[in-house]
């Protein structure tokens, strides 16, 4: 029996690993895999290097006269798989990974027109589903009739963690008490901002991962597609 062709919508908290688990899904279920977190931070990276910001204040004003400006693609590394963000033809890849994007992204993503362009250009790739992407707004907003949505959570100081270990990885000097701040704060601006805010989806699972190893939630996972897509017996 051949799965029949979905759309996964992956949603939930900073750090939570939902970029972890939409590309290894993605990759074993042969489905294009599409980074909206990127997209942002991609906006987020053009307002600092344009000098839009003031500390935090983001100079809304001028974004929006430049907003035409921002081309965002996505280009599959042949090495590793995976799809590499390109903003204005440019690998920033490892540049939007960073804490200075991260201190800014939720900012950026609370601007009204910032999300209409980028939801526009997001449904634009799911038309044809065999898609997985994850965000905070893909099963409310993208793709609500998605069929099968997610919605990851973990509590702050776990996320805090795994995202100190993944920047030191990387050879990034950071603190743990600084990143756990970012984490929270980045899910007050998430859960509070007056366009589109971070919730779950009424008909979303949710999966709480503050104690599962990555194994364990590939294969909850797995299962849930196998389920949607029709190729378990219900």
């Amino acid at each position: 029996m051949s799965p029949r062709k979905i759309v996964i919508a992956i949603d939930g908290y900073a750090s939570c690993g939902k970029s972890t688990m939409a590309k290894e899904l993605a990759r074993k279920i042969g489905y294009i895999y599409i980074d909206s977190g990127a997209m942002y931070r991609a906006v987020a990276l053009y307002c600092i290097e344009q000098g839009l910001f003031e500390g935090n204040r983001l100079d809304v004003e001028a974004l929006q006269r430049h907003i035409d400006d921002i081309d965002i693609t996505f280009v599959l590394n042949p090495e590793t798989g995976r799809p590499e963000t390109f903003l204005n033809g440019r690998n920033v890849e490892r540049d939007i990974r960073g804490m200075a994007v991260s201190d800014k992204v939720s900012y950026v993503a609370a601007v009204g027109f910032v999300r209409r362009k980028l939801v526009a250009l997001q449904q634009a790739m799911g038309r044809e589903k065999g898609i997985v992407m994850d965000g905070r707004d893909i099963g409310t907003v993208v793709f609500p009739d998605a069929e099968l949505k997610i919605f990851l959570t973990a509590s702050p100081e776990v996320r805090a963690r795994r995202r100190v270990d993944e920047l030191r990885a990387k050879g990034q000097k950071v603190s743990y008490d600084e990143v756990l701040h970012n984490v929270r704060e980045r899910d007050r601006i998430d859960e509070t901002r007056e366009v589109d805010p971070l919730r779950k989806a009424d008909d979303a699972l949710l999966l709480d991962n503050s104690t599962l190893t990555l194994e364990q939630q590939d294969q909850w996972l797995m299962q849930q597609y196998r389920r949607v897509a029709g190729l378990d017996p219900q």
